[in-house]
């Protein structure tokens, strides 16, 4: 397997770089982090129509751009780097796969053009109160049947972009097992509650379901599958993001080593800060190593390598972000506690991103499992 990047994909990468540069700046990172919604319209457009990014992924024939995997993880790696707020994340990287998953033809052909297009904001809800990633966590039930309809009551909790989602995919347990349901923003019973974050840079909701009209993706029962590629394939592209986001953390801790002077030399030149910056890269290199094999599994389409390569992934990958930002702070001193500096920005947003798609140990049980320890 050739693991290099095509000189288009490197274009790619440079031209993402050079969008978000202008347009997720650190003057908008905490705009938008202070705002309730965290999403910026005219960006999200923007997105869409110049970059063409929410169908990146998507095929030609659901109205995208038909490109792979590993295109969409460079993406990812950039948007991490800028701390891009926004429901790009929820939209592309959970809502999206899992319709492309779910086994629904019209449904794919109603729903994926408005998302490719940057038309609608769409999430997956899945965890409940309990924070679970897993089958058992499902709770919330739906009652009907295609005759008459179906409708769903329940809670789900930590949705990310939930509360601005203008289309919702909800995993509900139906007496067959477990079902994948697309519900409307305005549908009547549907209540929407932001809920408070550490990160603000990446908002979620609590949504309650009342009786609330549902409709149902592909047969009843049969979804669990597609939910679970789904979660690895976004587990990837989390990865993804976490290493750029350590990348723009020790690159500005080394910055400020080369700059910042004490006892007439720079902070850099101490075995301390030298060492603990060259520990850092090693931590990012190892994560990259990780979340590039899992972009090039999810490219190949090897189901047991991906579920593999994804759970390595985001084990490994989260806790080297969490580890990479801590330290960046480290080197900056006194300044990088304070809430004016970016260094704890990045810190939130590994935090975070830690337990977004479930903890590390999570993560490693996942691995045993499908190696079958």
């Amino acid at each position: 397997m050739d693991l290099t990047f095509s000189q288009e994909q490197d274009e790619l990468r440079k031209v993402v770089r050079s969008f978000l540069a202008k347009y997720s700046d650190e003057p908008a990172v905490r705009r938008l982090a202070a705002e309730r919604q965290g999403h910026d319209a005219f960006i999200w457009r923007r997105m869409a129509g110049e970059l063409g990014l929410q169908g990146l992924a998507v095929p030609e024939e659901y109205g995208g751009s038909g490109f792979g995997y590993v295109d969409l993880g460079i993406v990812f790696e950039e948007a991490g780097r800028a701390l891009l707020c926004g429901p790009y994340f929820a939209t592309v990287a959970l809502a999206a796969e899992a319709l492309l998953r779910c086994d629904d033809e019209q449904a794919r052909r109603d729903l994926l053009p408005a998302i490719a297009s940057g038309e609608t904001v769409a999430t997956l809800a899945l965890t409940e109160d309990d924070g679970r990633w897993d089958e058992p966590g499902v709770r919330l039930t739906a009652s009907g049947d295609p005759t008459a309809g179906w409708r769903l009551t329940g809670m789900k909790t930590y949705v990310p972009d939930g509360h601005l989602a203008d289309l919702l995919l909800v995993a509900a347990r139906t007496p067959a097992g477990i079902s994948l349901f697309a519900v409307d923003a305005a549908a009547p019973g549907l209540a929407r509650t932001p809920l408070p974050t550490l990160d603000e840079t990446r908002k979620q909701a609590r949504l309650e379901f009342t009786d609330t009209p549902a409709r149902l993706l592909g047969a009843e029962g049969t979804a669990w599958p597609a939910l679970r590629r789904t979660l690895a394939t976004a587990s990837v592209l989390l990865a993804a993001e976490q290493v750029g986001g350590a990348s723009a953390a020790l690159e500005a801790a080394v910055d400020y080593a080369r700059i910042r002077t004490q006892y007439g030399r720079p902070i850099g030149s101490f075995q301390g800060v030298k060492h603990k910056c060259a520990d850092m890269l090693v931590e990012i290199e190892s994560a990259r190593s990780a979340a590039y094999a899992g972009l090039w599994a999810l490219a190949a389409g090897d189901e047991s390598e991906i579920a593999v390569a994804a759970a390595l992934a985001q084990a490994f990958c989260s806790e080297a972000f969490t580890k990479v930002a801590g330290d960046s702070i480290q080197v900056h001193g006194g300044i990088g506690f304070t809430w004016e500096h970016p260094a704890h920005l990045y810190f939130k947003r590994a935090k975070s991103s830690e337990v977004l798609l479930g903890t590390p140990s999570y993560h490693r049980e996942l691995l045993a499992a499908r190696l079958g320890i």
